[in-house]
C-alpha cells in the first residue's frame, strides 16, 4: 500500500533497468575479451607459435572484417547501410585504409619482437601523436595545460624503454610507427570525412575500408612474405590447428570493431574513457601472467607514469570543451 499521491515502483521498469545493466556489463566484457584476446593471440601466433607472417595475418583480419561487416549491415541490419556518394569520397576512404593497414601491420610486426606489456606502454602514447598531427594538419591549438599533460606520457615511455628487459630496437620502431599511424588515421578521418554528406559511422567505414585493405595487402604479402600461402598449407597439413587459430583470430579482429562500436553507442563518454584507460593495464597484467615475460620495476613505473599522463590528458581535453 503506497501513500496517497505516491507511485509504487514499476516491477517492469526495475527489471528493464537490471537487464540494461547486465547488457552493458556483457558488452564491456565482450569488448575487453575481444580486444585483449586478439592482441594475445597475435602475439602467440607471431612469436610463440612461429607464424612469422604479419602482413598475411593482417590480410586475414581484413578479409574477415569485410565479410562479417557486410553480413552485419546488409543482412542483420545492425546499422543502416550508408552508401559512398562519390569517387572523391571513395578516394578519401582508400587513403584512410592505407594508413589503417600501415598501423595494423606495424603493430603486428612489433609483436614479433616485443612483449605485449611494452607494446601497450608504447601504444598508450597515441594522444601525443594525435596532438602533434592535429597541430600540424589542422593548426588546432590546445590549452597549455593539455600539452603539459603529454610530458608524463612521453617521459613514461622513455623510462619504460630504458627499463625493458626485452627491448628490441626494430620492434620499438615498428610499435612507434603503428601508434603514430593510428593517431594519423584519427586526425585524417576528421579532416577527410568532415562534411555531413561524407560522414560514416565506424561500422560502415570498416565495411568500405576492409576490402580496400585486402586489395592493398595481397600484393604486399605475396612479394614481401616469401611463399606464405605454401608455408601455411604445409603447416595446416602437419597441424590443422593453425587454420582454426587463423579463423578464430580473424573473426575476433572483427568483433573488436563491433564491440567498440556498441560500447561507444551504449555507454557515456566518461565511462568509455575510464574503460579505455583501464583496458591497456588489464592487457598488460594478463599478458605477463600468460607469457611470463620478464618485467622490471623501472618498466612498470614508466608505464604507470604514461597511463597517469593519458588520464590527465583526457581530463584536460574534457574540461577545455565549451
Amino acid at each position: 500500500m503506497t501513500a496517497k499521491g505516491g507511485a509504487s515502483p514499476s516491477p517492469g521498469g526495475a527489471g528493464a533497468a537490471a537487464n540494461g545493466r547486465f547488457f552493458t556489463v556483457g558488452l564491456v566484457t565482450a569488448w575487453y575479451s575481444s580486444n585483449i584476446g586478439v592482441l594475445l593471440l597475435n602475439k602467440y601466433l607471431l612469436s610463440n607459435y612461429g607464424f612469422k607472417y604479419p602482413i598475411f595475418l593482417t590480410m586475414c583480419h581484413m578479409s574477415a572484417c569485410a565479410l562479417l561487416s557486410y553480413a552485419a549491415i546488409a543482412w542483420l541490419r545492425i546499422v543502416p547501410m550508408q552508401l559512398v556518394r562519390s569517387r572523391v569520397q571513395l578516394a578519401k576512404i582508400s587513403a584512410l585504409s592505407l594508413v589503417f593497414c600501415g598501423s595494423v601491420v606495424s603493430g603486428n610486426v612489433s609483436l614479433r619482437y616485443l612483449p605485449v606489456s611494452f607494446n601497450q606502454a608504447v601504444g598508450a602514447t597515441t594522444p601525443f601523436f594525435t596532438a602533434v598531427f592535429a597541430y600540424i594538419m589542422t593548426v588546432k591549438r590546445e590549452s597549455w595545460i593539455t600539452y603539459l599533460t603529454l610530458v608524463p606520457v612521453v617521459t613514461g615511455v622513455v623510462i619504460a624503454s630504458g627499463g625493458e628487459p626485452s627491448f628490441h630496437l626494430f620492434g620499438f620502431i615498428m610499435c612507434i610507427g603503428a601508434t603514430a599511424a593510428r593517431a594519423l588515421k584519427t586526425v585524417l578521418q576528421g579532416i577527410l570525412l568532415s562534411s555531413e554528406g561524407e560522414k560514416l559511422n565506424s561500422m560502415n567505414l570498416l565495411l568500405y575500408m576492409a576490402p580496400i585493405a585486402v586489395i592493398l595487402l595481397l600484393p604486399a604479402t605475396l612479394f614481401m612474405e616469401d611463399n606464405v600461402v605454401g608455408v601455411t598449407i604445409e603447416l595446416a597439413k602437419k597441424d590443422f590447428t593453425i587454420v582454426w587459430l587463423l579463423l578464430f583470430n580473424s573473426c575476433l579482429a572483427y568483433f573488436v570493431n563491433l564491440t567498440n562500436f556498441l560500447v561507444t553507442k551504449h555507454t557515456s563518454a566518461l565511462t568509455l574513457q575510464v574503460l579505455g584507460n583501464a583496458k591497456g593495464a588489464v592487457a598488460v597484467v594478463v599478458s605477463i601472467l600468460i607469457f611470463k615475460n620478464p618485467v622490471s620495476v623501472t618498466g612498470m613505473l614508466g608505464y604507470t607514469l604514461t597511463v597517469i599522463g593519458v588520464i590527465l590528458y583526457s581530463e584536460s581535453k574534457k574540461r577545455s570543451k565549451p
